[in-house]
């Protein structure tokens, strides 16, 4: 960006150097301060600068409109650093393009020689202004993402939002603030976002060497089968070329057919228990059953092509940036793609399982809320669409069929809720705006909500529930809900959080259960969940795993951050 326009030696007679950054000669006297009508107009001036205008008012206002990067005339070293961060801004996924200002360097290159005091003074003005309106453009890049994910099409990311406060971490950078956040080194707020940052480095090396081949279409490999693929599988897997067996030194030359012609062929080679575990790992890092067998899904991942793979990995960075600047030290967080929920306590994974979440029609909702209630054996309150599209017509020729369904309409609510005859309901005309009641199944054990929920009240009636159908929860691919997410271990998930109420053993639990009684059980605490969206995450050595987008939010953002 400017490091070798405004580089030197550094050896001039009375100057100094901050970072890399060559000062001007030294000068004395009072230093130059600003004002809010400067700010504004420089911030507005610049196309780059002016959706900043408003971190760079705060800033000065803060600092009484002293300058910031600037000590006795003076550059600051954080100056060259920040440069530097930005000049690798690749790193992270961004454009550094984004954040360069083609006048810097001229400026910088009149600083170190200026003599006069009055340009002196102008120039470090602008230069300030200049580098404050810099970092605010790649902080907000960094710290709060560049898209916005509530405009993001498809994509109604409700998560509560990364609240930094830009003007106190450039303070921070400045040493002139204190924090507990990494911004005076310009670190990432997450370890998840520097793993995924290793993974995205690891990527493009493998893209620099060469990238990965594609498997043939028509691959179907089992373990210990001879197979020509089987080089391009270890190539693509453990990033060596193919490996053809060397000939035994005691096996016939070869005898060339009549026509002299030569096979075309490769030769076959066999498929290793080496190459088989690697093939398991990479199942397992994409969800899927870990057969060893190259077919199917497991062949459709393996070619997904090494660019994709990498733009999932930036995109996923920039979610990363959306979260909030830290997690609540007990919280539940559910992974959409992944099919898993974990529960963390003291920032440590304390309970994970699997989960079953909404088809694509119905879209369990990315949103961040607090869970109040663990309730047993809940009642299931049917949807008036279902009533409509699925029972309407069997109500009308038998109102009393709802006993088969075991099955119940009540009027009100809660412990004041009383049943009504259904043969007392025009069910042929009524409609979702005039239905006063309430249509639910009863607790058991065929109740469409199985033996437990845990609900955190929202506007888009979202919950977690135990589910009947514990068969789909060995399906690879499990979207199969109406948003509401289906827990693999209820009771198991149920006993932990209410771990610290002496009123409520595994046994009570049970016990509540079997007696089909609808309870509800107010945590003491309210506990955090995040409902997210993250295709792509990796562990601390940058190993990455990948997950299917099965809702186009990959795609909707990648419009909206590539173009």
């Amino acid at each position: 960006m400017l490091l070798s326009s405004c580089g030197g030696s550094g050896d001039q007679t009375g100057t100094g150097t901050a970072g890399g950054i060559n000062q001007s000669t030294a000068q004395t006297g009072p230093a130059p301060r600003l004002d809010s009508v400067y700010i504004i107009r420089a911030m507005q001036a610049n196309a780059r600068f002016k959706t900043q205008e408003r971190w760079a008012r705060k800033f000065y206002r803060e600092r009484q409109f002293r300058l910031g990067w600037f000590k006795e005339h003076q550059l600051v070293p954080q100056a060259q650093t920040m440069l530097t961060v930005i000049a690798k801004a690749k790193d992270d996924g961004l454009d550094p393009k984004r954040y360069q200002d083609s006048n810097l360097p001229k400026l910088l290159t009149e600083f170190k020689t200026v003599q006069d005091t009055a340009r002196r003074n102008a120039l470090e003005r602008q230069i300030d202004v200049t580098l404050s309106g810099t970092y605010f453009s790649w902080a907000s890049d960094y710290y709060r993402g560049v898209a916005n994910p509530r405009d993001t099409k498809n994509e109604a990311w409700k998560v509560k939002r990364n609240k930094i406060k830009l003007d106190h971490a450039l303070m921070t950078i400045l040493r002139e603030r204190e924090s507990t956040y990494p911004y005076y080194d310009f670190a990432p707020l997450h370890p998840e976002y520097e793993h995924l940052k290793k993974a995205l480095a690891l990527l493009r090396a493998r893209q620099q060497a060469g990238g990965w081949p594609i498997l043939p279409a028509t691959t179907n490999l089992r373990p210990g089968q001879a197979s020509p693929v089987v080089g391009l599988l270890r190539q693509r897997l453990l990033g060596t070329d193919a490996a053809v067996p060397a000939a035994s030194p005691t096996a016939p030359a070869q005898v060339l057919p009549v026509n002299n012609t030569v096979p075309a062929a490769p030769a076959a080679e066999a498929y290793s228990p080496e190459l088989v575990n690697a093939v398991k790992g990479f199942q397992r890092d994409a969800g899927l059953p870990p057969t060893g067998i190259v077919n199917g899904e497991t062949l459709r991942q393996l070619n997904v092509p090494l660019t994709a793979r990498i733009n999932q990995v930036i995109l996923n960075m920039e979610r990363w940036r959306w979260l909030p600047k830290k997690f609540e030290p007990d919280y539940l967080l559910v992974n959409i793609p992944e099919y898993r929920l974990h529960v963390y306590e003291q920032g440590k994974e304390a309970l994970t399982m699997r989960v079953i979440v909404g088809k694509t029609l119905t879209a369990t909702p990315v949103f961040s809320d607090k869970m109040e209630y663990v309730v047993l054996s809940p009642y299931w309150n049917v949807p008036f669409s279902i009533i409509e599209n699925e029972l309407r017509a069997k109500l009308i020729a038998n109102p009393h069929y709802l006993d088969r369904l075991d099955m119940e309409v009540v009027k009100g609510y809660g412990r004041k809720a009383t049943v009504i005859d259904p043969t007392t309901i025009d069910w042929a005309t009524i409609t979702q705006n005039d239905f006063k009641y309430t249509l639910r199944r009863r607790p058991g054990p065929q109740n469409d909500l199985g033996e437990v929920k845990f609900l955190f009240p929202n506007s888009q009636d979202i919950y977690l529930h135990d589910t009947p159908h514990d068969e789909l929860f060995s399906q690879t691919a499990r979207n199969f809900s109406h948003g509401c997410v289906r827990v693999e271990e209820p009771v198991k998930l149920a006993t932990y959080l209410l771990r610290k109420d002496p009123n409520w053993s595994l046994e009570a639990i049970q016990d509540t259960i079997a007696q089909r009684r609808e309870k509800y059980i107010t945590l003491k605490e309210k506990l955090p969940v995040y409902l997210v969206y993250l295709t792509a995450w990796a562990d601390a050595n940058g190993h990455a795993h990948f997950r299917n987008d099965i809702y186009g939010h990959d795609k909707a953002l990648a419009k909206e951050y590539f173009d």
